[in-house]
């Protein structure tokens, strides 16, 4: 039987995810910026955006892996960006912006699945939906419209493989640790 409310227990989770993605995202900021100065000499200093997105969008699909209420994707990335803010990185209060779009195209991979598989194709859906959904966020936010049909394949090809590898494979692999060591109850 599936839970529909938050408890206190998911509460402190969620919190506890925010927190330790948010500090994540902040260091992320620097991968993100070692890699535009490397990639735009040869012109695809975009692509850093896309090769780190998978780093940014982890704590969504994690909460949502982990606690399985409606609503907990969205929340565990929202609070991730929240931290992320407040610590001062370069973005400042567009991360909420930010981690509202990536939280709605985490909790549109669970909405696929109607929140009652959690498994593998669970966050290959969950990894497509993020794609897309923060590929199309660009779009229009950093001005893809005016790339290349080839740059923009490109991109949107980088972007699902660091989302799937990232929020995916590694977002599994977190869970499946906490599953063996019993912290989390499945």
């Amino acid at each position: 039987m599936a839970k529909h409310q938050l408890h206190l227990r998911d509460i402190i989770l969620l919190a506890l995810i925010g927190i330790i993605f948010g500090v994540i995202y902040f260091a992320a900021g620097f991968i993100y910026n070692g890699l535009t100065i490397l990639l735009t000499p040869i012109g695809y200093g975009p692509m850093a955006n896309d090769l780190t997105m998978g780093i940014w969008c982890m704590a969504g699909p994690l909460a949502g892996f982990l606690i399985r209420i409606p609503g907990a994707a969205f929340l565990g990335e929202f609070f991730g960006a929240v931290v992320e803010m407040l610590l001062g990185d370069q973005w400042g209060a567009v991360n909420l912006i930010s981690g509202t779009v990536q939280g709605l195209g985490a909790e549109l991979g669970f909405t696929f699945t109607f929140y009652r598989t959690y498994n593998w194709l669970t966050l290959l859906i969950s990894s497509l939906t993020l794609t897309l959904v923060t590929f199309g966020w660009d779009w229009f936010r950093n001005g893809y419209s005016h790339f290349s049909g080839q740059m923009l394949i490109t991109m949107l090809i980088a972007r699902f493989i660091s989302v799937f590898v990232f929020s995916g494979i590694i977002v599994k692999l977190i869970a499946n640790m906490l599953q063996r060591a019993h912290l989390i109850k499945q």
